[in-house]
This record gives structure tokens, C-alpha cells and sequence, in this order.
């Protein structure tokens, strides 16, 4: 009998979506993905906390993929975290369901300044009107290398050059950072690309329809362009000629031994390849400046981007935070979400210098961590800086059908099955159609 008594006071405990019953003491959820901005966040929550005792931050982390199988799944079953971390190409589809609270008559409510934040950041959240996050933080693309690989094979990173015909300096050294098995490397008479023991690139291929960590950022350098009008547009080129080439190229890597073939390709991710010691050099962002120059395993370094034939050009994308429109703690979640946006919480996180908040003072600051740190990563603000070095990352409607469609047709490509070109004019009519403009 005091068994049952007992469950029965637990489960009146557990009702309340949040609440405790015994306290009245609000508890919002706060999903996050990344395990290593996490620390920094719970800092965030104590001092939200200790300003707000009636509400607590439970933070609840997953890894990428099973974050937004999870999310999914808790938005159909109407039980998502409160407050939610969201990726710009991704919040369209939970909108479209009707999935995320619209900020925008409480920004205006409580005339929250939308100047603090890089320019672009604020821009990205809004579709007819309504807002749906407020940026907490934005990133770069790098390239990341192993210092000591490219000290043996004597090559320069600092200043490379790209376009899809040979390659250029960038190819060139991504040869010449290859080795087989017999020590000859991808530029040496004898190479034997069957049996090599250091790629000289290790590619994130499997990127889907955005190819921010590979593809991506030189297709754009070669005149690609994704979509008609960007956030919202409804008409992709995924069919473009530069984008083919770009694709085209990459398959070549692989051709020629200096990228591991695709389906020999680890699962566990460029960077445990890299910390290995099998593959010299990688494309990253910014928020991975900590996991590779704290490796204990090898000694990385960054370098710009290769300049390609329309420039250097780097992926400029920034998450958001946003409220899950099933939350039953509305106003709880919104103090949190607008702490969550303030330089004050940013400020917090600058100081752990995991990533670059959206806060502009907040960025500064988290430079200075960095070089206070000793880790020179001021090539991130400098690509962020430039005004004709950066481009947004496409935000339109299915996203989540163009990502699959897309993925599926590279990485035809990837495997030797069809030719570039064939297969993206391909995926392009299928993209089009979603929007009755294929």
C-alpha cells in the first residue's frame, strides 16, 4: 500500500508539463546538440536562474543526427523541449507545421534591439512578418590541417588557389600530402593510389544538399548560386554547370587516391579521421576550433579557403534559439529565449570561446579568448568581414525533402553510378517540382 501511495505521489509530481507541484517553481527544457557549447549554456542558465529563482533550465543534449530525430518525433508527439537551438535551413519545416512561436509581438512588446547582432543574422528568422528565433551565435568556413603532415610534405596552405579544371595550388597540395603505403606521395612517379596509408583530403561528402563543409564553399567560389531569392526562395539550380564541375572534381579526388573512396569512408567523422593521423587536411567551422586545436592527438592548424575563380567564398550561417509553439510555459520561455540573445548571456559564452555569439560585442570578446588562449583563428572574422566573402546558406521551404533528394543524387556521384551533371539536372527537376516551379 505505501508502494502505490508513493508512485501515486511521484506521477502527481511528473504532471504540470514542467511545474512542480510542491514549489509552483517553473522548469523549461532547453535542447541543445553540441556537448561542447553545453558547459557554457548551464553557465548562461545559473545566472538566468539566480535572476529569475521562480524558473530552472533543464538542458537536455544530443548529437546532431539524433537531435533532429528526436526533435521530430517530440514535435509530432507534442512534447519538444521548450526552448529549442535551431539551424536556419532547417526551422522552415516546423513552421510550415505550425511548430514554432512567433517572437516578433514580443520583441516589439518589449523592444528588444535587433542591431546588436551581425548584420544578416536577424534577417534570416523572419518569414512573412513573423520571427521565429533570436540569433545566438554565427560561423566560417577554414580549411584544417595536420602542421606536422605539411611540414614533412613542405607545403604552404596560407594563400591556395581552386577551379574545378586541374585543381590548382590547392590540389596540388592536396597531392602532395598524400602517401602510400611505400612512402611515395600523390605527386611522385610510382604512387599507388590503391593502397594508401595518408589521404591527402578528407572530404565531408556526405553533406547534403548544403555541402557547407566541402562542396559547398567552392561551388559558390565558381559562380554557383543556390536558389532565386534567399531566405524563401522556390527556385533551385542545383542543374547550374559550376556546381557540376565542382562535384565533378571532388569525385576526381577520389579517382585519383587523395580522398578515400566513398564507401570506405569512415563513419565517425572528418575530424576522428584527421585526429588519426590518416588524412592531412579537412574544410571546417569555426564552431570546431576548440575540439581540433585542443586535440591532444595531433597538432592542427587553420588555413583560409583557396581562392577560386570568383573569389574565396565561405558558408556564413548562424543558429537561433526559438519556442516550441506547444510550450505551456509561454513567458517563462520567452525571459529565456530574450536572455538567450542578450550580451549578457552571449558575454557568458564569449568567455568560454566555443563559438562566436551573434552579439557583435560578444564576438569581439570571444576573439580575445582565443588570442588569449593562444589560438589564432582571426581568419574566421577576417572571411566574416569581408562583404563579398561570405555567403548564406540556403533557407526555403522543404528543406528536409531537397536535403534527401539532393544527398541522394551525390552520392551517386560519389560512388562512380552517374555523372555529375546527369544526376544534379536530375535532382534539380525533383527540387523544382516541390514548389511548381520545376
Amino acid at each position: 500500500m505505501k508502494r502505490a501511495l508513493l508512485v501515486l505521489a511521484l506521477l502527481a509530481a511528473g504532471c504540470g508539463g514542467g511545474q512542480t507541484a510542491s514549489s509552483g517553481k517553473t522548469t523549461l527544457t532547453y535542447g541543445l546538440w553540441d556537448d561542447i557549447q553545453q558547459p557554457a549554456y548551464q553557465k548562461c542558465a545559473d545566472a538566468f536562474t539566480a535572476a529569475n529563482p521562480d524558473i530552472s533550465i533543464k538542458i537536455t543534449q544530443h548529437a546532431w543526427d539524433q537531435y533532429w530525430q528526436n526533435l521530430t518525433t517530440q514535435m509530432v508527439a507534442g512534447g519538444a523541449p521548450d526552448v529549442i537551438t535551431m539551424q536556419a535551413s532547417y526551422y522552415p519545416q516546423f513552421v510550415a507545421n505550425g511548430q514554432l512561436m512567433d517572437l516578433q509581438p514580443m520583441v516589439d512588446a518589449d523592444k528588444v534591439d535587433l542591431t546588436i547582432y551581425r548584420p544578416g543574422l536577424a534577417e534570416s528568422w523572419v518569414k512573412e512578418g513573423k520571427r521565429y528565433g533570436l540569433p545566438k551565435d554565427w560561423d566560417t568556413m577554414a580549411i584544417i590541417y595536420n602542421q606536422t603532415l605539411a611540414d614533412q610534405a613542405g607545403v604552404d596552405l596560407t594563400n591556395l588557389t581552386w577551379n574545378p579544371a586541374d585543381g590548382g595550388t590547392f590540389e596540388k597540395a592536396i597531392a602532395r600530402l598524400t602517401v602510400d603505403k611505400n612512402g611515395k606521395r600523390g605527386d611522385e612517379a610510382g604512387f599507388d593510389k590503391t593502397k594508401v596509408n595518408v589521404h591527402g583530403i578528407v572530404p565531408e561528402l556526405n553533406d547534403g544538399s548544403l555541402g557547407q563543409n566541402s562542396w559547398g564553399n567552392l561551388a559558390v567560389s565558381n559562380g554557383f548560386s543556390y536558389i532565386d531569392k534567399n531566405p524563401f526562395g522556390t527556385k533551385y539550380f542545383y542543374d547550374s554547370p559550376e556546381l557540376a564541375e565542382t562535384v565533378a572534381w571532388f569525385r576526381r579526388l577520389i579517382e585519383k587516391g587523395y580522398a578515400a573512396p566513398y564507401d570506405k569512408t569512415s563513419s565517425l567523422g572528418t575530424d576522428a579521421v584527421l585526429n588519426s593521423g590518416k588524412g592531412a587536411l579537412g574544410m571546417t567551422g569555426s564552431w570546431m576550433i576548440t575540439t581540433y586545436l585542443g586535440s591532444t592527438e595531433q597538432k592542427f592548424a587553420f588555413a583560409p579557403l583557396p581562392t577560386g575563380p570568383q573569389g574565396r567564398k565561405s558558408a556564413f550561417n548562424g543558429l537561433a534559439d526559438v519556442i516550441y509553439a506547444g510550450t505551456k510555459h509561454k513567458d517563462a520561455a520567452w525571459k529565456w529565449v530574450k536572455f538567450l540573445g542578450s550580451a549578457a548571456c552571449q558575454d557568458i559564452v564569449a568567455e568560454s570561446a566555443v563559438v562566436f555569439p551573434a552579439v557583435t560585442t560578444s564576438s569581439d570578446k570571444a576573439l580575445k579568448a582565443h588570442e588569449a588562449a593562444g589560438r589564432d583563428v582571426k581568419l574566421f572574422v577576417d572571411q566574416a568581414d569581408d562583404a563579398d566573402g561570405t555567403y548564406l546558406l540556403p533557407v526555403s521551404d522543404h528543406g528536409d525533402q531537397i536535403n534527401e533528394i539532393v544527398g541522394t543524387a551525390l552520392e551517386e556521384v560519389w560512388l562512380g553510378n552517374k555523372d555529375a551533371q546527369t544526376s544534379l539536372t536530375a535532382a534539380n527537376t525533383q527540387v523544382n517540382a516541390l514548389f511548381g516551379t520545376g
